[in-house]
């Protein structure tokens, strides 16, 4: 079965490339993947799953939908889905966002 596994701003560096394919085999989890991947990349060891789960703050879509909206790192995988890896995001736009009357 083929997997496209996607990948996006630290992560893109860590894998040296947007995007690759996969062969996995039937029953493959996303946890399983997450796995391999930790282990083939140096700049992904420990940056994806924590105690068995996926790592708070990260984002990680099988066809566009979050995992942890489905069975998380259990989440079956099948022919042709594409799973997306997006580290966690922090920031904002501060005080340059609010209006004149809010700004302390």
């Amino acid at each position: 079965m083929e997997l496209e596994c996607r990948f996006f701003a630290t992560y893109r560096e860590a894998v040296g490339q947007k995007e690759l394919m996969r062969t996995i085999d039937e029953g493959t989890t996303v946890g399983d993947v997450l796995t391999a991947l930790e282990a083939e990349y140096e700049g992904l060891e420990g940056q994806l799953l924590e105690d068995g789960a996926i790592r708070p703050q990260l984002s990680v879509l099988k066809n566009g939908r979050d995992v942890t909206h489905m069975a998380g790192v259990e989440t079956a995988l099948e022919d042709g889905d594409r799973l997306s890896v997006f580290p966690p995001v922090a920031g904002g736009c501060g005080h340059r966002c609010r209006s004149p009357q809010t700004r302390i």
